[in-house]
Protein backbone atom coordinates (compact mmCIF):
# COMPACT_ATOMS: atom_id res chain seq x y z
CA UNK A 1 0.00 0.00 0.00
CA UNK A 2 3.03 2.25 -0.04
CA UNK A 3 5.01 4.42 2.32
CA UNK A 4 2.21 6.93 2.92
CA UNK A 5 -0.06 4.20 4.31
CA UNK A 6 2.71 2.80 6.52
CA UNK A 7 3.47 6.29 7.85
CA UNK A 8 -0.20 6.94 8.67
CA UNK A 9 -0.48 3.54 10.33
CA UNK A 10 2.64 4.20 12.42
CA UNK A 11 1.30 7.57 13.56
CA UNK A 12 -2.08 6.03 14.42
CA UNK A 13 -0.49 3.27 16.52
CA UNK A 14 1.70 5.83 18.29
CA UNK A 15 -1.37 7.99 19.05
CA UNK A 16 -3.27 4.94 20.31
CA UNK A 17 -0.30 4.05 22.50
CA UNK A 18 -0.18 7.53 24.01
CA UNK A 19 -3.95 7.48 24.61
CA UNK A 20 -3.73 4.08 26.28
CA UNK A 21 -0.98 5.29 28.64
CA UNK A 22 -2.99 8.42 29.44
CA UNK A 23 -6.05 6.32 30.32
CA UNK A 24 -3.88 4.05 32.47
CA UNK A 25 -2.51 7.01 34.42
CA UNK A 26 -5.97 8.54 34.89
CA UNK A 27 -7.32 5.12 35.95
CA UNK A 28 -4.71 4.98 38.69
CA UNK A 29 -5.61 8.48 39.84
CA UNK A 30 -9.28 7.47 40.00
CA UNK A 31 -8.36 4.35 41.97
CA UNK A 32 -6.33 6.32 44.51
CA UNK A 33 -9.08 8.92 44.84
CA UNK A 34 -11.74 6.28 45.51
CA UNK A 35 -9.52 4.47 48.01
CA UNK A 36 -8.86 7.74 49.84
CA UNK A 37 -12.35 9.28 49.85
CA UNK A 38 -14.96 6.87 48.53
CA UNK A 39 -16.74 6.44 45.17
CA UNK A 40 -19.06 9.47 45.37
CA UNK A 41 -17.62 12.44 43.42
CA UNK A 42 -20.05 14.82 45.17
CA UNK A 43 -18.29 14.26 48.50
CA UNK A 44 -14.85 13.35 47.12
CA UNK A 45 -13.09 16.37 45.62
CA UNK A 46 -10.10 14.36 44.44
CA UNK A 47 -12.33 11.93 42.57
CA UNK A 48 -14.29 14.80 41.05
CA UNK A 49 -11.03 16.27 39.75
CA UNK A 50 -9.90 12.89 38.36
CA UNK A 51 -13.21 12.50 36.52
CA UNK A 52 -12.90 16.02 35.07
CA UNK A 53 -9.41 15.20 33.82
CA UNK A 54 -10.63 11.91 32.38
CA UNK A 55 -13.29 13.74 30.39
CA UNK A 56 -10.74 16.32 29.23
CA UNK A 57 -8.64 13.44 27.89
CA UNK A 58 -11.70 12.02 26.07
CA UNK A 59 -11.74 8.91 28.24
CA UNK A 60 -15.00 7.03 27.51
CA UNK A 61 -17.69 7.25 30.19
CA UNK A 62 -17.81 3.47 30.58
CA UNK A 63 -14.05 3.40 31.25
CA UNK A 64 -14.48 5.99 34.01
CA UNK A 65 -17.37 4.11 35.60
CA UNK A 66 -15.48 0.81 35.36
CA UNK A 67 -12.42 2.35 37.04
CA UNK A 68 -14.54 3.68 39.91
CA UNK A 69 -16.33 0.36 40.37
CA UNK A 70 -13.10 -1.64 40.28
CA UNK A 71 -11.54 0.64 42.91
CA UNK A 72 -14.21 -0.41 45.39
CA UNK A 73 -13.33 -4.12 45.04
CA UNK A 74 -10.52 -6.30 46.36
CA UNK A 75 -9.30 -6.73 42.77
CA UNK A 76 -7.90 -3.20 42.75
CA UNK A 77 -4.20 -2.89 43.37
CA UNK A 78 -3.10 -0.52 46.12
CA UNK A 79 -1.10 2.29 44.56
CA UNK A 80 1.36 4.40 46.50
CA UNK A 81 2.20 7.95 45.51
CA UNK A 82 5.96 8.34 45.27
CA UNK A 83 8.14 11.30 44.31
CA UNK A 84 11.61 10.77 42.82
CA UNK A 85 14.27 13.33 42.03
CA UNK A 86 17.40 13.40 39.94
CA UNK A 87 19.49 15.05 37.28
CA UNK A 88 19.13 14.52 33.55
CA UNK A 89 22.19 15.08 31.32
CA UNK A 90 23.78 18.56 31.33
CA UNK A 91 22.62 19.39 34.86
CA UNK A 92 18.87 19.52 34.21
CA UNK A 93 16.96 18.87 37.45
CA UNK A 94 14.00 16.49 37.17
CA UNK A 95 11.26 15.65 39.66
CA UNK A 96 8.91 12.73 38.97
CA UNK A 97 5.47 11.97 40.43
CA UNK A 98 4.65 8.26 40.38
CA UNK A 99 1.75 6.00 41.32
CA UNK A 100 2.94 2.45 41.81
CA UNK A 101 1.93 -0.88 43.30
CA UNK A 102 5.60 -1.92 43.41
CA UNK A 103 8.03 0.83 44.52
CA UNK A 104 11.04 -1.49 44.12
CA UNK A 105 10.21 -2.02 40.44
CA UNK A 106 9.58 1.68 39.90
CA UNK A 107 12.81 2.91 41.44
CA UNK A 108 14.82 0.23 39.61
CA UNK A 109 13.29 1.28 36.29
CA UNK A 110 13.86 4.97 36.95
CA UNK A 111 17.47 4.39 37.94
CA UNK A 112 18.07 2.49 34.71
CA UNK A 113 16.51 5.31 32.64
CA UNK A 114 18.76 7.92 34.25
CA UNK A 115 21.88 5.75 33.97
CA UNK A 116 21.28 4.84 30.31
CA UNK A 117 20.79 8.47 29.29
CA UNK A 118 23.74 9.91 31.19
CA UNK A 119 21.85 11.25 34.19
CA UNK A 120 21.62 10.17 37.82
CA UNK A 121 18.73 9.41 40.15
CA UNK A 122 19.13 11.43 43.36
CA UNK A 123 17.90 11.23 46.94
CA UNK A 124 14.80 12.87 48.36
CA UNK A 125 15.25 16.64 48.57
CA UNK A 126 18.09 16.81 46.07
CA UNK A 127 16.15 18.96 43.57
CA UNK A 128 12.70 19.57 45.12
CA UNK A 129 13.81 22.94 46.49
CA UNK A 130 14.16 24.17 42.89
CA UNK A 131 10.40 23.84 42.27
CA UNK A 132 7.20 25.37 43.62
CA UNK A 133 4.16 23.10 43.67
CA UNK A 134 1.14 24.87 42.20
CA UNK A 135 -2.52 24.16 41.53
CA UNK A 136 -3.26 24.73 37.84
CA UNK A 137 -6.92 24.88 36.88
CA UNK A 138 -8.37 25.43 33.41
CA UNK A 139 -11.80 26.88 32.62
CA UNK A 140 -13.42 28.15 29.44
CA UNK A 141 -12.53 31.73 28.57
CA UNK A 142 -16.20 32.29 27.77
CA UNK A 143 -17.14 31.47 31.39
CA UNK A 144 -15.77 34.86 32.50
CA UNK A 145 -16.89 38.25 31.17
CA UNK A 146 -14.11 40.36 32.70
CA UNK A 147 -10.83 38.53 33.33
CA UNK A 148 -9.29 41.28 35.48
CA UNK A 149 -12.35 41.52 37.70
CA UNK A 150 -12.51 37.73 37.96
CA UNK A 151 -8.84 37.59 38.97
CA UNK A 152 -9.42 40.18 41.71
CA UNK A 153 -12.37 38.18 43.05
CA UNK A 154 -10.38 34.92 43.07
CA UNK A 155 -7.44 36.44 44.97
CA UNK A 156 -9.55 36.00 48.12
CA UNK A 157 -9.38 32.24 47.58
CA UNK A 158 -5.61 32.15 47.09
CA UNK A 159 -5.34 32.60 43.31
CA UNK A 160 -2.00 34.12 42.34
CA UNK A 161 -2.46 34.60 38.61
CA UNK A 162 -4.96 34.10 35.79
CA UNK A 163 -3.56 33.75 32.29
CA UNK A 164 -5.31 33.50 28.93
CA UNK A 165 -4.53 30.53 26.68
CA UNK A 166 -5.64 32.03 23.36
CA UNK A 167 -4.99 28.84 21.42
CA UNK A 168 -7.30 26.72 23.61
CA UNK A 169 -9.63 29.67 24.43
CA UNK A 170 -9.22 28.88 28.12
CA UNK A 171 -8.26 30.69 31.31
CA UNK A 172 -5.41 29.11 33.25
CA UNK A 173 -5.62 29.73 36.99
CA UNK A 174 -2.52 29.40 39.20
CA UNK A 175 -2.72 29.02 42.96
CA UNK A 176 -0.62 27.48 45.75
CA UNK A 177 -0.95 23.72 46.17
CA UNK A 178 -2.69 24.08 49.53
CA UNK A 179 -5.38 26.41 48.09
CA UNK A 180 -6.64 23.91 45.54
CA UNK A 181 -9.83 23.02 47.44
CA UNK A 182 -10.74 26.66 48.13
CA UNK A 183 -10.30 27.64 44.48
CA UNK A 184 -12.23 24.71 43.02
CA UNK A 185 -15.12 25.18 45.47
CA UNK A 186 -15.24 28.91 44.66
CA UNK A 187 -15.46 28.11 40.94
CA UNK A 188 -18.21 25.56 41.52
CA UNK A 189 -20.15 28.05 43.65
CA UNK A 190 -19.94 30.51 40.75
CA UNK A 191 -21.31 27.84 38.42
CA UNK A 192 -18.09 27.70 36.42
CA UNK A 193 -17.22 24.30 34.98
CA UNK A 194 -13.63 23.14 35.45
CA UNK A 195 -12.22 21.67 32.25
CA UNK A 196 -9.03 20.30 33.74
CA UNK A 197 -7.04 20.66 36.94
CA UNK A 198 -3.68 19.33 38.04
CA UNK A 199 -0.71 19.97 40.26
CA UNK A 200 2.43 21.24 38.57
CA UNK A 201 5.93 21.66 39.92
CA UNK A 202 7.10 24.93 38.43
CA UNK A 203 10.88 25.52 38.39
CA UNK A 204 12.22 28.65 40.07
CA UNK A 205 15.09 28.82 37.57
CA UNK A 206 15.42 27.21 34.14
CA UNK A 207 18.47 26.32 32.11
CA UNK A 208 18.94 26.71 28.35
CA UNK A 209 20.75 24.05 26.34
CA UNK A 210 21.89 23.67 22.76
CA UNK A 211 19.62 21.65 20.44
CA UNK A 212 22.08 18.74 20.63
CA UNK A 213 22.07 18.82 24.44
CA UNK A 214 18.28 19.02 24.49
CA UNK A 215 18.14 15.81 22.46
CA UNK A 216 20.12 14.07 25.21
CA UNK A 217 17.63 15.24 27.83
CA UNK A 218 14.61 14.26 25.74
CA UNK A 219 15.89 10.69 25.55
CA UNK A 220 15.25 10.49 29.29
CA UNK A 221 11.87 12.20 28.96
CA UNK A 222 10.78 9.67 26.33
CA UNK A 223 11.53 6.80 28.69
CA UNK A 224 9.61 8.49 31.51
CA UNK A 225 6.60 9.04 29.24
CA UNK A 226 6.53 5.36 28.32
CA UNK A 227 6.49 4.16 31.95
CA UNK A 228 2.99 3.54 33.30
CA UNK A 229 4.16 4.19 36.87
CA UNK A 230 5.09 7.78 35.99
CA UNK A 231 2.11 10.08 36.43
CA UNK A 232 3.98 13.27 35.60
CA UNK A 233 7.45 14.79 35.51
CA UNK A 234 8.89 18.31 35.58
CA UNK A 235 12.28 19.75 34.81
CA UNK A 236 14.37 22.91 34.80
CA UNK A 237 14.87 22.70 31.03
CA UNK A 238 14.03 26.10 29.52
Amino acid sequence: MGRAFEYRKERKFKRWGQMSRTFTKIGREIAMAVKAGGPNPESNLRLRVAIQNARAANMPKENIERAIKRATTKEQEDYKEMVYEGYAPHGIAVIIDCATDNPNRTVANLRSYFNKTGGSLGVSGSVAFMFDRKSVIRISQNAVKDVEEFELEMIDYGVEEVMIDHEEQQLVIYAPFENFGDVTRALENKGIEIIKSEFERIPNVTKELTPEQEEDVHKLFEKLEEDDDVQNYFSTLA
